[in-house]
C-alpha cells in the first residue's frame, strides 16, 4: 500500500508526460528532404495525458468522455444530438441507414433515389449502394466543385427521395438553395460535413443543416481521435434511431454502463418475443457495433481546445497560397468559397487548364519529386470508378467538371502542421515550375 493517494500519483504522471513531450527531439525542416505533408495530426503533451487519464480510468468503451466530447460538440455545431462513431465511414453508413427505419413515417425504401455528386469521396455513396437505393449522380459547379440547387433540382424525379452531398474540401454547398429544392420534394438531405468542421454557411457553422449529419476525426480532419467521426441531427427520433443502428440495432437506448433509463426494461413487448423480454437485449433494427472507444474520445475533447487555432491556420494557408498562385490562373483553376460562405478548408485545389503548356501529372511529379505531397480530389468522377462499374445507378448530367477535375486536378495541404517555412517551400517549388514554364513559351 501507499499514503499517496491518486491525485498525486496521476500529477506524477502528468509531469512526466510533459518531460517526456519536452525530451522529444525537435522536428527540423530540412528544405528538399523533409516531406511537406498534405495533412496529418497536430497534437501536444495535452492530448496525451488526455489519452493517459483515460487509460488508468481503464473504462475503454465509450462512455464518460465520449458523453463529454457529444456534448462539445453539439454546442460548437450548435445541433441537438451528437452520436460519436468509429469513424467518417461508419458516420455516413448509419446516417443513410438511419433513414431506412421502418419507425420513421417514410423510410428510405430499396430502390428509391438518392441525388449526390459524382465528385466526391467513395462513403458518401457506397451506403447508398449498401441499403439497394439508387444512386442519381450530379456534376460540380467548377471552381467551388460542388453541386448547384439547380443541379439538384434537374436530377429529381417521382422516385427521388433523399439528397447525399459533401461540401467538397471544407467547401460549403448553397445550403438555403439545396434545402429549399429538398423542402419542394419532400426530401431528406444528408449533410456529410467530414471535411468541413469550421466551415461557415451564412455565419452559422455547417453540421447542423441536414436531417443528419456526419463528421469524420480522422488524422487529416480538422480535429482528430486517431479513428473516429460523428452523426449530428436535431430530430430526437433520428438521434434514437441512429443510436439503434450504431449499437447492435437494439431497441434499448441506454447509454453504456447504465441500466433502465425508460424505467419499463422488464415491460416491453416487440415482435414475437415474450412481454417482459429484457429490452437491453431487444433488436429493432439490423445494426452493427461502430462505437469508437473512450481513450479516443478523451483525446478529441483535448483537440477542441485547439479547434480555433486550428481553423485560424487553415484559412491563412488556403490564403496565402492562393494569392501567391493568382498570377498564373491563365494555367491554373484555383478555387473559390461559394457565396455567403467562410470555409475551414481541407486542402488547396488547383486543376490545371486544357489550354496549359504542362499537364496534371507533370506538376505533380514536380511537387513530389521535391518532397511536396499531393492527392487526388478523392475519387475524381465516382462513376469510372471500377468498384462502380456495372452497379445501378442513373447519371442525371454530363459530368464535365467530375471528369476535369479527375484528369487535371489535385490538391495540397492547408492543415496547421504546416509551418511558415513549409508554406513559402511548396510556394517556391510551385512557383519554380511555373516561371520556368513561362520562360520556355
Amino acid at each position: 500500500m501507499t499514503d499517496r493517494n491518486r491525485a498525486d500519483i496521476l500529477r506524477d504522471i502528468e509531469a512526466l508526460v510533459d518531460e517526456w513531450q519536452d525530451a522529444a527531439p525537435p522536428e527540423e525542416f530540412v528544405a528538399g528532404e523533409t516531406v511537406i505533408p498534405y495533412g496529418g495530426r497536430v497534437y501536444d503533451a495535452s492530448e496525451v495525458k488526455a489519452a493517459v487519464r483515460s487509460s488508468l480510468d481503464f473504462w475503454l468503451t465509450l462512455g464518460p468522455y465520449g458523453e463529454q466530447l457529444e456534448a462539445r460538440l453539439a454546442e460548437y455545431l450548435a445541433v441537438q444530438h451528437v452520436s460519436l462513431v468509429n469513424s467518417g465511414s461508419s458516420a455516413n453508413l448509419l446516417a443513410l441507414a438511419s433513414l431506412t427505419s421502418h419507425k420513421l413515417d417514410k423510410p428510405l425504401m430499396p430502390g428509391d433515389e438518392v441525388v449526390t455528386s459524382a465528385l466526391g469521396f467513395p462513403t458518401t455513396v457506397n451506403p447508398i449502394y449498401q441499403y439497394g437505393l439508387t444512386p442519381v449522380y450530379i456534376d460540380a459547379e467548377q471552381s467551388t466543385y460542388v453541386p448547384s440547387p439547380a443541379q439538384v433540382e434537374a436530377a429529381v424525379t417521382a422516385k427521388t427521395r433523399a439528397v447525399f452531398l459533401a461540401h467538397t474540401l471544407g467547401n460549403p454547398f448553397d445550403v438555403d438553395g439545396i434545402r429549399q429544392v429538398c423542402a419542394d420534394h419532400d426530401l431528406y438531405l444528408i449533410e456529410d460535413n467530414c471535411d468541413a468542421l469550421g466551415s461557415l454557411y451564412k455565419g452559422k457553422r455547417t453540421g447542423g443543416f441536414g436531417a443528419v449529419a456526419t463528421q469524420s476525426f480522422y488524422p487529416p480532419h480538422h480535429m482528430t481521435m486517431g479513428e473516429g467521426g460523428a452523426v449530428m441531427t436535431n430530430d430526437k427520433q433520428l438521434k434514437c434511431v441512429v443510436d439503434s443502428f450504431r449499437d447492435w440495432g437494439r431497441d434499448c437506448w441506454c447509454p453504456s454502463g447504465k441500466d433502465d433509463t425508460c424505467k419499463r426494461r422488464f415491460k416491453w413487448r416487440l415482435g414475437q418475443l415474450p412481454r417482459g423480454y429484457d429490452h437491453k437485449y431487444i433488436y429493432s433494427h439490423i445494426g452493427y457495433n461502430l462505437k469508437p472507444l473512450d481513450i479516443q474520445a478523451a483525446i478529441g475533447l483535448a483537440q477542441m481546445d485547439k479547434l480555433p487555432v486550428f481553423e485560424a491556420a487553415r484559412r491563412r494557408n488556403f490564403a496565402t497560397l492562393r494569392e501567391a498562385l493568382r498570377p498564373f490562373e491563365k494555367w491554373l483553376i484555383l478555387p473559390e468559397a461559394t457565396a455567403d460562405t467562410d470555409p475551414c478548408w481541407f486542402g488547396f485545389l488547383m486543376v490545371v487548364r486544357d489550354t496549359a503548356p504542362f499537364g496534371r501529372d507533370e506538376l505533380v511529379a514536380h511537387l513530389e519529386g521535391n518532397k511536396v505531397q499531393t492527392r487526388m480530389l478523392f475519387g475524381g468522377n465516382l462513376t469510372r470508378q471500377p468498384a462502380y462499374l456495372g452497379r445501378n445507378h442513373r447519371i442525371a448530367s454530363p459530368l464535365n467538371v467530375a471528369d476535369l477535375v479527375m484528369n487535371n486536378g489535385f490538391f495540397i495541404g492547408v492543415y496547421p502542421g504546416l509551418t511558415q517555412e513549409m508554406i513559402e517551400y511548396v510556394i517556391a517549388a510551385l512557383l519554380g515550375f511555373l516561371n520556368d514554364r513561362e520562360r520556355a513559351k
